[in-house]
């Protein structure tokens, strides 16, 4: 066992991981220590910058879905965006769940929003279902505000996937461009522009959503496939 393996298990909860086993049943619970996101926050927080640190992120695969979300957490953690651009491919390989996959989201990415539209253009190819999600999910955070163009929804539109946590996030998405940028993202609905399933999910997130109208709400739910 690593220093960093025992660190984790010092602060397992095992209600904690039968709980959260629930919630990611694609990967086995013998892979799961049960250890609360704020313990491994704190945990980042403890050894970011160190050695420790540096030999963590070079040493994949991990044992542990928790090391999985530490390592992400570290790469958030990256003050130069060159860096967490090569740390984020090194890892994207190996993320299969997706609460891993949704909890890393780098701030240093903002400080090059160009080059990391187009490393998102060449992730959304990936034959990789969370590197795809990732993808989506950096085009959710990033560019339905200020970096908005039309070109963004056609990117997740265009998508082709029978994967669940793919169009489970792209569903996702569209419901959150509803909310940011609704002229834009309405026709797509309206156009009936994406597969049934997504379609039918992302009005539906979209009513369960604070952030839409009750008006869209029921225009919405008239469309529903």
């Amino acid at each position: 066992m690593t220093h960093i393996q025992a660190k984790l298990f010092e602060m397992k909860d095992e209600k904690y991981k039968q709980f959260n086993s629930k919630l990611i049943p694609n990967i086995s619970p013998d892979t799961q220590i049960g250890v609360r996101i704020p313990d491994i926050r704190r945990l980042t927080k403890e050894i970011k910058g160190t050695e420790e640190a540096k030999e963590f992120l070079n040493d994949l695969p991990h044992e542990y879905f928790e090391e999985n979300n530490l390592h992400g957490y570290l790469i958030e953690t990256v003050k130069d965006f060159d860096e967490a651009i090569i740390l984020t491919e090194k890892f994207l390989p190996y993320i299969d769940n997706w609460a891993t996959c949704d909890t890393i989201s780098p701030v240093i990415f903002r400080k090059n929003i160009p080059a990391l539209y187009e490393k998102i253009k060449a992730w959304l190819k990936s034959d990789s279902t969370y590197t795809i999600r990732f993808a989506v999910n950096m085009l959710m955070k990033f560019f339905l505000d200020e970096n908005f163009t039309d070109e963004v929804l056609l990117l997740v539109a265009e998508i082709e996937s029978n994967e669940y946590y793919v169009n489970m996030v792209r569903a996702w998405f569209f419901a959150t461009a509803m909310a940011k940028q609704r002229e834009k993202t309405l026709p797509y609905i309206k156009g009936k522009k994406l597969d049934k399933w997504t379609h039918n999910k992302t009005i539906q997130k979209c009513v369960e959503s604070f952030r839409i109208t009750n008006e869209d709400k029921k225009i919405l739910k008239e469309m529903k496939l």
